[in-house]
């Protein structure tokens, strides 16, 4: 879906909606109010290996950004942008050193931590791997941490929805769609039903995309 014609200063995005990353750009700009040109690339084509992509970002990830002339990618990176450049005063980038930096170590903890044991436990068995049950263990640890964050706080770094809120909620509603529960994790389930009612466009910058997921692994799974 291209708007160019209609707003000539929007911010192109090469996504794909499945993405938990993607989507957690999506999550922003849709609470920033931002508009963005949507370039969907189907990754199962090969669509990110197209000279013209790759003259964008040679390193072929998404998402990636073009705001008039400047190429960003890496999601957190994004996010901040675009808080940073668009954002005014909001709660979602506190300036605030020590609230920044508990927003900080929520997104690298969801970076360096959460997403990938999620990854390394699930997408091997979407190409038909067994269930590693180690690498769960990995992942559930992960969890446990996660839900003892949540302890006595409603967002994942204070009051406040924050942009490690948004980028948690792609990847915890991601490890939920997929059908891993959340019942051992009570704060997390509860966390996870704030979000989804809280954050600004949560339907069509995540659902929809969480959506488009599940009915990937579905046709995955017939054949």
């Amino acid at each position: 879906m291209r708007q160019h014609d209609i707003y000539n200063m929007a911010i192109d995005l090469y996504y794909t909606p499945g993405s938990a990353p993607c989507r957690l750009v999506l999550l922003v700009a849709a609470a920033l109010n931002i508009q963005l040109n949507l370039n969907e690339l189907n990754l199962m084509e090969g669509e990110q290996f197209k000279p013209d992509f790759l003259k964008i970002n040679p390193q072929h990830t998404l998402p990636t950004i073009v705001d008039d002339g400047f190429v960003l990618w890496e999601s957190r990176a994004i996010s901040r942008y675009l808080v940073n450049k668009y954002g005014g005063e909001n709660t979602l980038y506190p300036s605030d050193p020590q609230a920044r930096a508990l927003v900080d170590q929520r997104l690298d903890f969801d970076l360096g931590t959460l997403y990938p044991r999620f990854a390394q436990y699930f997408y091997p068995q979407v190409s038909g791997a067994p269930a590693d049950e180690a690498q769960f263990k990995q992942l559930q640890e992960a969890l446990v941490f996660f839900n003892n964050y949540l302890d006595g706080g409603k967002y994942a770094a204070g009051s406040e929805l924050t942009l490690a809120d948004l980028s948690l909620v792609a990847t915890v509603s991601t490890i939920d769609a997929v059908g891993i529960s959340l019942t051992s994790y009570p704060n997390i389930a509860k966390w996870l039903q704030l979000v989804k009612t809280t954050a600004p466009g949560y339907e069509e910058a995540n659902q929809k995309g969480l959506d488009a997921f599940k009915g990937f692994l579905a046709k995955l799974k017939k054949k």
